[in-house]
């Protein structure tokens, strides 16, 4: 097993090289990049998947911090929504940069290791996976949210910011914010899968890419938690509300935005080289 784990290590450390070298690569060496990223977070020890999954959601924090304290600066006016919607990518910029996981990350990165190994197994660690990742995340989410409304931080007006900010969370139906969602996993997936061949743009794509889900008023699963759940706290919300207003249609909609439009579809335009590689794996083993 550690061997087995050494040598995909190797493989995917050869791959980044390439990456680095092409320039531009092909669509089977982010595959199989991505693959191998998500075959090394489903071995990984549960607790450090919480722990990492609970500091992302204290860090997702940001994308409430930041455009409340800018909004509660700025005039109003139409073109200060583009610029607070900027501040919403600061938390992913953390989390992505800082290697913490991240739900919706995970709607495409362990997915590829389930499509190339088709398995009760691997579909077992990967629903492992999921749900230590999304409790770590809300959980986080749940006290940081009550932290920003009662640890006296920030002044009246940035928690009046928090507020208005906040309130689109839960103020559409089931199937506008399940659709926003879509769009948002979608949006996500996508960044994830092009994020190995951006190099040193790396932070520029995670901020243009998680622009646009604030600036579309789209609905992330784990951002949008934070602000849900400081309506909750605050009692401008109830709990049930968060739930059927925006836990469960965001979480259905970010995960078929990532799995379905992404993963399966990216993974459709390179499956025939996959079976080749693993028609000459089963060669070499046998």
């Amino acid at each position: 097993m550690a061997r087995n784990g050494k040598e995909k290590e190797e493989r995917r450390d050869e791959l980044l090289k390439e990456v680095s070298e092409i320039g531009r690569p092909d669509a089977y060496v982010l595959h199989e990049v991505i693959r191998l990223e998500g075959d090394e977070e489903l071995r990984r020890h549960g607790l450090a998947l919480f722990l990492s999954a609970f500091s992302a959601g204290l860090s997702i924090a940001l994308s409430l911090i930041v455009p409340g304290v800018l909004k509660a600066h700025l005039p109003d006016a139409e073109w200060a929504k583009i610029v607070t919607s900027m501040g919403y990518a600061v938390g992913f910029l953390v989390v992505v940069l800082g290697r913490q996981q991240l739900f919706t990350e995970n709607t495409i990165t362990p997915i590829l290791p389930l499509l190339h190994d088709r398995t009760a197994k691997t579909a077992w660690r990967v629903l492992r996976l999921w749900v230590i990742v999304l409790a770590g995340n809300i959980l986080a989410t749940a006290a940081i949210a009550t932290l920003l409304a009662y640890a006296g931080a920030f002044p009246p007006a940035v928690l009046k910011a928090f507020a208005e900010l906040s309130h689109d969370a839960i103020a559409h139906d089931f199937t506008a914010t399940f659709t926003k969602a879509v769009f948002a996993g979608w949006i996500i997936a996508l960044m994830v899968w092009f994020l190995p061949a951006t190099a040193s743009a790396a932070p520029f794509v995670i901020l243009l890419m998680t622009w646009l889900v604030s600036l579309c008023g789209l609905a992330h699963i784990v951002a949008g938690s934070v602000e849900a759940f400081y309506l909750v706290v605050t009692g401008a919300a109830t709990l049930g509300t968060y739930v059927e207003r925006f836990f469960v249609p965001t979480l259905l909609g970010n995960v078929f935005g990532g799995t379905t439009l992404v993963a399966v579809l990216n993974y459709g335009q390179v499956a025939p080289e996959v079976e080749e590689t693993k028609e000459v794996e089963v060669e070499r083993t046998d």
